[in-house]
């Protein structure tokens, strides 16, 4: 808890007292940036005990703005386990989100499909997660103030916020596919037998972030929401291989699309 004040006090010295809603930008997103009224721009390298990003598309900003009536904190880049972070330290920026009043978070990832039925590009909101990484971000003493030892996880994607997303890219003209998300550790992308063996177990699609962050938004009683921007199409028996460059291509030209949905879902809330 001293390393999650010290941070927050950090931003409330910047003058950031008070956020109503906190964004995570995945992998090659960013056009949310275009959408909001930004009036601060935070590296994590000025931000006591943040991590910082190590991967050189994750930019690795906090930034402090609003959209509509709205005030947002947004991460533009967020962190891994492959980066050899542990979870808990994954999760602090967003206990210090709470701590400066976040009320409700958005995330985004890009994500490779496992379901046949989902194309390159395609959004699809998670309705439920399997958690494959090593460990917890709840691992250890519980930080009692941010919530209880034993969280409920029955519906760990809250429904209101769904329903709303699905509400507003009716309105946009948007065809947002819904699914199970696997969070693997990565870096490494998966096997054929490993894709095989997701499918098996319910996952629709397999990324490498968003499950640590939305177990802590659960800790902390924080309704999430979470949107994947699939990015290939992982089908074992026509496996080729996908370079990095194809993936951040794919989640750029879908980035427009998601970046409206969640700034008109945010705007109406």
């Amino acid at each position: 808890m001293e390393e999650i004040e010290k941070a927050k006090d950090a931003l409330v010295l910047k003058g950031i007292e008070k956020a109503d809603i906190g964004i995570v930008l995945g992998t090659g997103l960013e056009r949310m940036l275009d959408l909001v009224e930004i009036k601060q721009t935070i590296p994590y390298s000025q931000i006591p005990g943040f991590p910082v990003s190590t991967v050189q598309f994750h930019k690795g900003n906090l930034i402090f703005g609003n959209i509509g009536e709205k005030k947002i904190l947004m991460m533009q880049g967020r962190f891994h386990a492959y980066e050899g972070y542990s979870l808990d330290k994954i999760v602090l920026p967003l206990r210090v989100m709470k701590l400066l009043g976040v009320q409700k978070l958005f995330l985004s990832n890009a994500a490779g499909g496992i379901n046949s039925n989902f194309k390159k590009g395609d959004l699809v909101i998670i309705e439920d997660h399997i958690n494959l990484l090593y460990g917890n971000p709840l691992t250890g003493k519980n930080l009692d103030e941010l919530g209880p030892r034993f969280p409920d996880m029955s519906e760990p994607y809250d429904p209101l916020l769904i329903r709303q997303l699905k509400q507003k890219s009716g309105a946009l003209n948007l065809n947002l596919k819904s699914g199970v998300y696997a969070a693997v550790h990565g870096p490494n992308l998966e096997t054929k037998a490993e894709y095989r063996y997701l499918k098996i177990i319910g996952a629709d699609m397999v990324g490498m972030s968003t499950v640590p962050e939305v177990i802590a938004a659960n800790h902390m009683q924080m309704p999430c929401a979470a949107v994947s921007v699939i990015t290939d199409e992982c089908d074992p028996d026509n496996l080729k291989p996908v370079e990095l460059e194809e993936i951040l291509a794919v989640a750029k030209e879908a980035d427009e699309k998601l970046s409206k949905l969640f700034y008109e879902t945010i705007k109406s809330l």
